[in-house]
């Protein structure tokens, strides 16, 4: 199964660098052997307004469409007098193929509960989009107790989609809440432990299959240690510089070569949290 690595731009970019930034990693993504060789897929999920010319961008650049177009948020309702909303199906219609649902900024700062974001994660199933379903336990604790209270967030989110019989692919991102914006970010252990814990599950699921991605602090240096237990990586700010996605693409390769992808070995010979391997040109 393919690695899964994809990057939100949140606010932070202008359209133009979002456009820029599309440019060059569709480019690097012709490239590199990573990707030509289907051993990792690429997604963006870029502000509403630039999903139009970002899908034109990735369709048409040198990368052709080795970029996939998400967006970062969607309604509950596909149609109807919900002024300001953006629907599933018009994300369809436009050609997005996947969607961030639940991330913790919605949850603290728009106030979605548990109930909000699994009808999202159903309107996006209802569309044909991939929920990429954002997940992690509010306050430390044991790896074996996080695992199941992450369980039961993703358990809540398809609950309806279940009931209405719907089926499609998921994509769960895993980021532990007490984390986010801490002095120290989670342990490698401790992730590994957790989403290695849930994989199983999520692959076994025959109407609602899914990938576990981890969503904290993403950046090169951190697949290396949590290859074991992760399916791949949404990217943070440490991505902005298209250069840091040809590092870890990099590592991908070297994981093959030299770890194997079940992260055996993994730590040998690797950068330690905080340090980044330099950018290498594309394989």
């Amino acid at each position: 199964m393919p690695l899964l690595l994809g990057c939100s731009f949140k606010t932070y970019f202008s359209h133009a660098r979002t456009m820029e930034w599309l440019r060059a990693v569709a480019e690097t993504a012709r490239q590199h052997a990573s990707v030509r060789d289907g051993r990792v897929e690429l997604f963006a999920l870029p502000q509403f307004p630039s999903i139009p010319e970002a899908l034109e961008t990735v369709a048409g650049s040198a990368g052709g469409g080795l970029v996939a177009i998400g967006a970062q948020d969607l309604a509950e309702h596909d149609e109807g007098a919900y002024t300001g909303e953006v629907s599933g199906a018009v994300l369809a219609e436009l050609g997005c193929t996947l969607v961030e649902v639940g991330h913790a900024e919605r949850r603290r700062l728009f106030g979605e509960t548990e109930e909000v974001v699994a009808a999202k994660t159903t309107a996006a199933l209802r569309n044909g989009l991939t929920p990429v379903l954002c997940v992690g336990e509010e306050d430390r604790m044991e790896a074996d107790r996080a695992a199941e209270v992450v369980a039961a967030q993703i358990a809540s989110a398809l609950a309806p989609a279940r009931e209405a019989g719907l089926t499609g692919q998921l994509v769960v991102a895993y980021e532990p809440v007490w984390a986010i914006g801490a002095a120290a970010p989670a342990s490698a252990e401790h992730v590994v432990a957790v989403t290695g814990a849930l994989r199983p599950r999520l692959r076994a699921d025959t109407d609602l299959p899914g990938r576990i991605i981890y969503g904290g602090s993403a950046g090169p240096g951190l697949l290396p240690r949590i290859a074991a237990g992760v399916d791949g990586m949404f990217l943070g700010r440490f991505a902005h510089d298209p250069a840091a996605v040809t590092a870890i693409l990099d590592e991908v390769l070297d994981l093959d070569q030299g770890t194997g992808l079940d992260g055996t070995d993994a730590d040998a010979g690797r950068p330690g949290d905080g340090e980044a391997p330099p950018a290498r040109a594309p394989r």
